[in-house]
């Protein structure tokens, strides 16, 4: 039998980089981990791998794992797990749209379930999720191996569909809730096609 809409369950799912916040943050992240120096460096020599994916020759997940081996391979993973920790905590509150986190509040208060699913790294977007009251992220994970990280992208991007099929794994049965969704870019059009209640770059008043 199935449930009536009023009888399900609301689950409230948030995109991270231009949602949450104001920008993206992986730049960001990749300057605390780098420092300017070394940051500016590796983008000279990251040029036309920027460039191709401007231009739509290649594929966001290539481009991003490219920049991701350039910056962090060889890295100790505990450094970076304590690199991404201070970033979670010092940088990404200053990048926060107040709008965004209004709404995520309003959710958590009427006691939705509440989800961050972001293309972003699961290092940073889980330590400052859990400190906003969220206790659940999807996020892209990076391949550690004997306690480095390789650069590579551990599993899938997680972004477009692969966002959709993460959120199934989770939920299971899409009839079984009610979705709210919230996205930014065109990482989000399945996600947000798939949403009872849908908001592309804008939150709602809340009714409270």
């Amino acid at each position: 039998m199935s449930l009536r809409p009023a009888e399900k369950p609301v689950v409230a799912v948030f995109d991270f980089d231009g949602t949450l916040t104001r920008r993206d943050t992986l730049l960001p992240f990749l300057i605390s981990v780098a420092g300017p120096t070394i940051f500016i460096r590796h983008m000279l020599q990251l040029v036309p791998v920027l460039i191709a994916y401007r231009l739509g020759l290649m594929r966001n997940d290539l481009a991003k794992q490219r920049v991701l081996r350039r910056f962090l391979c060889g890295m100790a993973s505990a450094s970076l797990q304590s690199k991404a920790q201070h970033f979670a905590t010092s940088t990404v509150p200053q990048l926060l749209r107040p709008e965004a986190m209004q709404r995520l509040q309003w959710h958590q208060r009427q006691g939705h379930r509440c989800i961050v699913i972001s293309a972003s790294l699961q290092l940073y977007v889980e330590p400052w999720a859990s400190a906003a009251g969220c206790r659940e992220v999807l996020a892209t994970e990076l391949e550690v191996r004997v306690g480095q990280v390789t650069g590579n992208i551990n599993g899938e991007n997680c972004f477009g569909s692969e966002k959709v099929r993460r959120l199934e794994a989770l939920l299971g049965d899409r009839g079984g809730y009610i979705l709210y969704a919230y996205g930014d870019s065109r990482g989000d059009r399945e996600l947000l096609a798939s949403a009872d209640h849908a908001y592309y770059r804008n939150f709602p008043a809340n009714p409270e």
